[in-house]
């Protein structure tokens, strides 16, 4: 038996950036488009960490024509002298060398704080583009370089004698062979840079859109910075009481605290650190919130508001109708890789912790009507937990032998493996018995549902529970609720919401996504949660047939279908040259018919096509208005349908849109839909 030896040659090493290139997800994680704009990220987060350290105050994004990005500042220049490691410019060293970094360790409080490493990811940028320039303007000269690939191609030097500005710009053109698409999206960017505008003092921060026409243009300055953050994020609430603010600088972090409370049922506390979104909270959030509860029952025993001295508030009950922003800055973060999502640093608890407890018990004592207003309506949050409590364990009284069987209505799979086995979620009286027949009964299970579900944003957790459509839902994934909610134990890792194509159809499918947001949000952030995509349409023409997605896709296909008519109108078959004088004898008998015009008045849009009679468009509506192998072929068959992945880009808009849209306030819902009414191209009423 023959072994395969292989010695020193056969080890790859893989010159500076090619490693990037060829293992992208080790660097970005993924090269869907969430991802690309982490490249947008990479870029702007460098001139945010200018801005910090008080060297810079404008930055612009631009969208090109040609897809790419170009990002310029007025900070303080990239350096273009020579690097004495490795013989290169340090603007060609920070472009191309991977971990390549610069931090003026030396100035004492300049760079105090960043988003990470000062252009570590500059490389990165570069080496997952087709083609990336940078231009630094610095004492009255311009530096240009041009990437191809992350490999240099050209250099360039000019003298300007008009000017002194110094400027950075980059550009980069995103590698269509390495992402899955390079379309940047600019509400994703909007929504981003209002962030950072927020959180950053005296920065402006503007986005052109040149794709557009008018060009698209927002601009970005808050004299308030945290200050008008908390206000945009009640803007659509009735906010209690004035904005709480507090800060501490020690020397191990810097500790800024805002926080307003609202009179909605859900919280909404998001924590940075050194200005990066953390949405996995972990330590500064956790002391936050230990340092707020204990504080607040401190006060309420010492004004004897709480009469039992051994009973105590919760976190759950003190943080709800709670708007708060937990930001740190530190001198070095320990981020949870290159996502940044958790915090690792143990010494934030104590700056924390200690910061806000004095400065709350402050800020209680000079405002006793407000402190006594935050207690009373903690004890409210606190008597509906407990009847909460009392209803769900009654709830689960009732369900104990119904969790030893799934529900009746459930056609379940055969599959016990979660990773192939998928749900899908539809209405009772529309693709419920069409799906059912034509399943793949291995691996996909139905759940029909009789009615509307329950709207979660208006309603506690006891009502929840007591929702029969809910119950189904809960039962059928297997993974419990609340703080009990177990995602190991869910049974599917595929859950399709399948609804019809109609104004009804939308609002099930809204009210859907709301449950899952709120209560299930881990298997959204997951990626288990999907929306089915029938086609809208079906041009069909006697045995050929073609899908529309779209009424984009629709115009599409029929421009083909006429163009290829033009082209083979005298190939028909003796077959088909038959049916065409069965039908022309045919439609001379009908014409003088009263419904004939009404079937024909597509046909007659195009009188001169000789073959344009054969073609027919059916527009789907309902799912029911399809028969149950096109239903398989077209929505349910892995190998050919098309499916919406649903993810969260961005938590703090979608807990405003939730908000928004299935709060109780009207007010603010009109405005949203009046304002994007327009974007709307085509609804059914």
């Amino acid at each position: 038996m023959s072994q395969n030896w292989y010695d020193a040659s056969n080890i790859q090493i893989l010159e500076w950036l090619e490693a990037v290139r060829k293992r992208p997800w080790m660097y970005i994680w993924s090269t869907w488009i969430v991802w690309l704009h982490h490249m947008v990220w990479e870029v702007v987060d460098n001139s945010i960490d200018e801005a910090m350290a008080w060297h810079a105050k404008n930055v612009e994004i631009r969208i090109m024509e040609d897809w790419s990005v170009e990002v310029e500042d007025d900070w303080r220049w990239i350096p273009v002298d020579v690097h004495p490691k490795t013989w290169k410019s340090a603007l060609e060293t920070v472009m191309t060398v991977l971990h390549a970094w610069w931090k003026f360790w030396w100035e004492e409080s300049w760079y105090k704080v960043s988003w990470w490493l000062h252009w570590v990811w500059a490389s990165v940028v570069n080496a997952l583009s087709s083609k990336t320039t940078a231009t630094v303007h610095r004492n009255w000269k311009v530096y240009f370089q041009e990437y191809s690939e992350w490999k240099i191609v050209s250099w360039d030097v000019q003298e300007i004698w008009t000017t002194k500005k110094n400027w950075t710009i980059i550009r980069f053109y995103p590698d269509e062979k390495i992402f899955e698409t390079v379309v940047f999206e600019a509400k994703t960017i909007v929504s981003r840079i209002r962030q950072q505008a927020y959180l950053t003092k005296w920065i402006v921060i503007s986005l052109k859109d040149e794709r557009v026409s008018p060009v698209l243009r927002k601009k970005f300055y808050f004299e308030w910075w945290v200050r008008s953050y908390v206000q945009h994020l009640n803007s659509s609430k009735n906010w209690i009481w004035k904005i709480f603010c507090t800060e501490k600088t020690a020397p191990e972090c810097t500790v800024e605290i805002w926080m307003q409370y609202n009179d909605s049922f859900n919280e909404n506390v998001l924590t940075f650190a050194n200005n990066i979104l953390t949405p996995e909270w972990w330590m500064h959030l956790t002391w936050f919130k230990t340092a707020l509860t204990r504080t607040i029952n401190s006060y309420a025993k010492a004004k004897e508001i709480l009469k039992d001295k051994d009973w105590n508030l919760t976190a759950d009950d003190v943080k709800e109708w709670l708007t708060a922003i937990v930001s740190v800055k530190l001198w070095e973060p320990q981020f949870e890789w290159q996502t940044k999502w958790k915090l690792w640093n143990p010494e934030v608890r104590w700056v924390v912790e200690k910061a806000f407890w004095a400065a709350l018990s402050e800020f209680f004592e000079e405002n006793p009507a407000d402190a006594k207003w935050i207690i009373w309506k903690a004890l409210l949050a606190a008597r509906a937990r407990v009847a909460a409590r009392a209803a769900r364990e009654t709830v689960i009284r009732k369900w104990v032998l119904e969790w030893v069987t799934l529900p009746w209505k459930l056609s379940d799979c055969s599959s016990k493996d979660p990773e192939e086995s998928e749900i899908f979620v539809v209405e009772w009286d529309s693709a419920w018995g069409s799906a059912k027949m034509w399943r793949d009964r291995r691996t996909q299970a139905i759940l029909p549902l009789k009615w509307k579900i329950l709207n979660v944003e208006q309603a506690r957790l006891d009502r929840i529970l007591w929702n029969d459509e809910i119950k189904n839902m809960i039962i059928a994934m297997w993974t419990w609720i609340w703080e009990n909610f177990n995602p190991e134990k869910l049974r599917y890792h595929k859950i399709v919401l399948m609804t019809d194509a109609d104004v009804d159809g939308l609002h099930i499918r809204t009210l859907l996504c709301t449950l899952f947001f709120r209560y299930f949000k881990e298997i959204i952030e997951q990626w288990y949660l999907y929306i089915a995509q029938p086609p809208l349409f079906k041009i069909h023409k006697w045995r050929t047939s073609y899908y529309a997605y779209s009424d984009e896709e629709k115009n599409a296909i029929l421009t083909k279908v006429w163009a290829d008519l033009d082209s083979k109108e005298s190939e028909e078959t003796e077959e088909e040259l038959k049916e065409i004088a069965e039908f022309e004898e045919w439609q001379k008998a009908a014409l003088e018919s009263a419904w004939f015009e009404w079937l024909t008045k597509e046909w007659k849009e195009e009188p001169k096509k000789k073959s344009g009679w054969k073609w027919h468009i059916q527009r789907y509506k309902w799912l029911w208005e399809m028969n149950p192998e096109q239903l398989r072929e077209t929505t349910m068959d892995k190998d050919q349908r098309k499916m919406l992945k649903v993810t969260i880009e961005d938590a703090e808009a979608a807990d405003k849109i939730f908000e928004t849209l299935m709060w109780s306030e009207v007010a603010p819902r009109r405005h949203f839909i009046q304002t994007n009414a327009k974007e709307v191209a085509d609804l059914d009423i």
